[in-house]
C-alpha cells in the first residue's frame, strides 16, 4: 500500500514511524526544519522501550505516484490545504483518512476529493513532537475507523495494516458518536491545560479545575445529545476524570502549541461546540469563556517578567 501521510508533527512522525517499515510511506510536510530531519536521519521515536530511528521517504518538488492512502495528520486549520495536497495524489480509487482533532475536517476534505473518498476516524494515541522528526509515544489508545457501504473494503485493509503495525485498529459504524466522545473530552482537558500550563493529571488536583472541566465535559455532551448523537460513554464527567488520570503525565496537544507559539486548534474544539449549541439552542456559556480565553492568549504577548 503506498501511504501519503500529510502532516510531520507529533502524530504524523508517530503513525510514519509505525507504518514505514510495512508499506510504501512518503512523509508530506510543509515545516522546513522538521523536513529536513526526516530526510536526514528518518523519525526517531521513543517510548518506554527505548529509542529508535526509522528512515522514510520525504514528499519532494516532483509529483508524487498515486496514493492508496492519504493519512490526514495536520491541525485542523491546516485542513483545507492538506485536500489540495491530497487532490493531486491519491488514486481515483484511493481513500483520504482523517484522524484529526475536533470537528469538520472530513467535510472540508469531502469538498475537494467527493463523499466517496473520505473517511473519518478517531485515534487515542498520544505523542508528543520533541523536536523535529523526533516524537515521543506517550500512550497506547485504540484507533477507530468509521465505514460506510463505499468505504468498508477499503478500511478494511487500512485497518488489517494499522493492527500490523502494532496500532489497535477496529472499524465502526458509529463514529460519530466516537468523534463527539473525544470531543467531550478534548473540550474539557484542552483549553483548561493550555490556559493553566499544566499536564492533564494537574487538573484533577485542583478542585476549581476540575469541576470547570466536569462541566465543560456535561456542556459539550448536551450539545450531542441534542442531535441524537449516541455518545461511548454514560456519565460525561466520570470519562474525563479518568482520561486525565490515565494520561496525567501527558501534555495536552494545545499546551504543546501553546508552549511553542503556534496557534491552536481551539476553533475546531470549543469555538465547534459552541457553534454547534448555538444552531440547536443549546446554551454552551463555558465552552465559549474557554474558546475567547484561548483565542486571547494565542494572540497576546505578555509582560517580560520583572
Amino acid at each position: 500500500m503506498r501511504i501519503a501521510i500529510i502532516g510531520i508533527g507529533a502524530m504524523g512522525c508517530l503513525f510514519g514511524a509505525r507504518l514505514a517499515p510495512l508499506a510504501d510511506v512518503v512523509m508530506v510536510g510543509t515545516w522546513p526544519e522538521g523536513l529536513a530531519a526526516l530526510r536526514e536521519r528518518g523519525i526517531t521515536l521513543a517510548d518506554a522501550q527505548g529509542e529508535r530511528t526509522i528512515p522514510v521517504q520525504v514528499a519532494g518538488a516532483a509529483a508524487l505516484p498515486p496514493c492508496d492512502l492519504a493519512l490526514i495528520l495536520v491541525k485542523s486549520y491546516q485542513t483545507a490545504r492538506a485536500a489540495r495536497q491530497a487532490a493531486e495524489w491519491l488514486a481515483p480509487q484511493g481513500l483520504a483518512l482523517t484522524l484529526q482533532n475536533g470537528l469538520g475536517n472530513d467535510e472540508v476534505l469531502a469538498a475537494s476529493l467527493g463523499a466517496a473518498r473520505v473517511a473519518l476516524g478517531v485515534t487515542a494515541q498520544g505523542a508528543m513532537l520533541l523536536g523535529p522528526g523526533r516524537v515521543y509515544h506517550a500512550g497506547a489508545g485504540p484507533t477507530h475507523l468509521g465505514v460506510t457501504p463505499l468505504t468498508r473494503e477499503r478500511l478494511e485493509e487500512v485497518g488489517a495494516l494499522f493492527r500490523q503495525a502494532g496500532l489497535e485498529t477496529h472499524l465502526t459504524e458509529n463514529i460519530t458518536g466516537l468523534v463527539w466522545g473525544k470531543l467531550v473530552v478534548n473540550s474539557a482537558i484542552n483549553p483548561l491545560t493550555a490556559l493553566l500550563r499544566v499536564p492533564n493529571g494537574a487538573l484533577l488536583e485542583n478542585e476549581s479545575a476540575r469541576a470547570l472541566m466536569e462541566a465543560v465535559a456535561w456542556e459539550t455532551a448536551r450539545v450531542a445529545q441534542a442531535q441524537g448523537i449516541r455518545l461511548p460513554f454514560d456519565d460525561p464527567a466520570e470519562r474525563v476524570r479518568e482520561v486525565a488520570a490515565r494520561t496525567a503525565c501527558n501534555r495536552s496537544s494545545m499546551l504543546q502549541d501553546v508552549l511553542r507559539g503556534t496557534p491552536t486548534e481551539i476553533e475546531a474544539i470549543n469555538g465547534a461546540v459552541v457553534r454547534a449549541g448555538q444552531r440547536l439552542g443549546v446554551p454552551t456559556p463555558i465552552n465559549a469563556t474557554l474558546w475567547r480565553l484561548v483565542c486571547a492568549l494565542e494572540t497576546t504577548h505578555p509582560l517580560p517578567q520583572i
